[in-house]
């Protein structure tokens, strides 16, 4: 199967580090899954917040390594360094007919990576808010 176009989408916002394309790559319901937060992160605005943290904060360093697609969905396997901790995980991506994300879901591992994900994802969004 060949990338999809929404996969393909989300790989340019990654390259080109255009945090202005998320706004129209999401559904307006859509729906953010942080390893970090045990509630659903809900709606457009807040999933594209969480998504415009992650290209800081996981940053140039982020590599994807393998893909694998269903009908209207993804797995994205990546890894990347975060407060000089390795990082790999997954973003695991659902959209619907018009090609917007209606679920972004990521895990991360290992435990210290992680740690650090949370720390520095905390600080970015509360930068970014003002907050």
């Amino acid at each position: 199967m060949s990338r999809p176009a929404t996969v393909q989408r989300w790989h340019d916002i990654v390259a080109d580090r255009d945090p202005a394309a998320i706004d129209d790559f999401l559904a307006e319901d859509a729906v953010f899954r942080s390893p970090a937060v045990h509630t659903p992160q809900l709606g457009r605005a807040t999933a594209a917040a969480y998504l415009r943290a992650a290209l800081v904060v996981l940053g140039p360093g982020l590599r994807y390594e393998a893909e694998w697609y269903g009908e209207g969905s993804a797995v994205l396997e990546f890894v990347t360094v975060v407060g000089g901790r390795d990082v790999h995980g997954v973003d695991m991506v659902r959209w619907g007919a018009d090609g917007r994300v209606t679920e972004f879901t990521v895990m991360v591992r290992p435990l210290r990576g992680l740690q650090a994900l949370v720390e520095e994802m905390g600080a970015e969004l509360a930068r970014a808010t003002g907050a």
